[in-house]
């Protein structure tokens, strides 16, 4: 059977790099969810965006193209990944990968999926694009505010997944909880 692949962007924002940090994955204005960190980079906020989203449309038969506009994030997850494991999460100069515990998250979480990324510019008028930093952007001035965000409807069949709470400094794995 034929299925027809589900299309989401996923984003991240930080208010200050680190600082207030949300993320978000939009399918449409029905399929959506975001949260966020008191404290993190953009590059961790759009990580756990494309994380969420693999464990939001886990079990599901389609293809899932998602939607990025961090560079960072796709070569990660589509080149550099593969070497850093090899070397133990070290890159080529040895120091430690930074956001391990997100891309170790990630690397599992692709396992068995068929699943493409497109680079899209950001603030270009990329309706999904647009939607999902919307939403990031809220979440991150929610944590500002020291407020819970909308975390909105999600696929309306899915659990969250846990969070990875960060520090600022990097993730660390938080103990899981359902929301």
């Amino acid at each position: 059977m034929d299925h027809m692949t589900l299309t989401a962007a996923a984003d991240g924002s930080a208010l200050g790099n680190p600082g207030p940090a949300g993320w978000a994955w939009v399918i449409d204005g029905d399929r959506w969810r975001a949260g966020g960190w008191p404290r993190a980079t953009n590059n961790q906020g759009e990580l756990m965006a494309v994380l969420d989203l693999l464990h939001a449309t886990a079990g599901r038969d389609e293809p899932l193209h998602i939607q990025c506009d961090s560079q960072y994030v796709i070569n990660s997850v589509t080149q550099w990944m593969p070497g850093w494991k090899r070397r133990g999460w070290r890159k080529a100069d040895g120091k430690p990968v930074l956001n391990r515990e997100l891309l170790e998250a990630l690397d599992t979480a692709l396992v068995g999926r068929s699943v493409t990324f497109e680079w899209v510019k950001g603030h270009a008028g990329h309706p999904l694009n647009e939607a999902a930093d919307d939403r990031a952007r809220a979440a991150a001035e929610a944590y500002r505010r020291g407020a819970e965000p909308n975390r909105g409807p999600g696929l309306g069949d899915s659990a969250p997944s846990p969070e990875i709470a960060v520090d600022g400094t990097g993730p660390q794995q938080a103990p899981p909880t359902l929301f």
